[in-house]
């Protein structure tokens, strides 16, 4: 039976603002990539997911960016290897305090935003993210967009590089992201983003922003936990995978 993984990032608030309903996610979700403070999150807020996350068998991921509160971690920043290795670490490591805390662990690492999307093609950021993987937990599974230089230089480090699609955001035709401040990279009809699901788990294919299709081969399917009604989409596409005889399970 084909699997995939079912991922939404959570933990996305501040203080006494809060942008991802969590608690209704985690029903839905196999997995959660948990911000570890520097685009969002916070102390109370990391230890408050984990300990749902736990409770509920989800997988907990570290979701780890570039210093970058104001712009939610998706401006492009100028980090130095050595700098962002140490930051990834840290991050890595503030999240596994409140995993431990609530009897569970850090389980896999995937980074956000404007870091997810340079690490594709950089190879001296996405050298500097292995480091930080590296130095906080040798054995931890790296996530990322198929073909990505990141998951090409994590196997070669010998940690886990598992593959990620996206239903609710547009292809080009390489493979990659249609940047956000484009039309269209956002796919918003609920419809569309459970019929992508079906397609990504089942055939690996998605059709790209100019309508041509692409191969996306992916263990893990994310689902973006700000997006307006996402929990009701979270629960359309799970119950949709599972209708079409996709067993949805962490990749870990």
């Amino acid at each position: 039976m084909t699997s995939i993984d079912l991922n939404a990032d959570l933990g996305e608030g501040f203080g006494r603002w809060q942008l991802t309903d969590d608690e209704r996610l985690l029903s839905v979700v196999t997995s959660a990539n948990v911000a570890c403070g520097f685009h969002a999150g916070d102390a109370a807020t990391m230890r408050r997911v984990c300990e749902q996350a736990a409770e509920r068998g989800v997988r907990i991921g570290a979701q780890v960016s570039y210093r970058d509160l104001a712009g939610f971690g998706r401006r492009a920043m100028d980090v130095p290897p050595a700098e962002l290795a140490a930051e990834v670490a840290y991050q890595i490591g503030a999240l596994e305090v409140f995993a431990r805390a609530a009897g569970t662990r850090v389980s896999y690492v995937k980074p956000h935003g404007a870091l997810y999307n340079r690490v594709v093609h950089d190879e001296e950021q996405a050298g500097a993210v292995v480091d930080g993987v590296l130095l906080a937990d040798a054995t931890l599974p790296v996530l990322g967009l198929p073909g990505a230089r990141l998951l090409e230089l994590a196997a070669k480090a010998g940690l886990p590089a598992v593959t990620e699609a996206f239903a609710d955001r547009a292809y080009t035709e390489r493979g990659t992201l249609v940047p956000r401040g484009q039309d269209g990279a956002v796919v918003t009809d609920p419809e569309a983003v459970v019929a992508r699901s079906v397609g990504l788990a089942r055939s690996g294919v998605v059709t790209s922003h100019s309508g041509t299709n692409v191969e996306v081969r992916a263990r893990s399917l994310c689902l973006h936990g700000d997006t307006p009604g996402a929990v009701e989409l979270a629960r359309r596409v799970r119950a949709r995978l599972e209708e079409s005889g996709v067993r949805v399970e962490a990749f870990v």
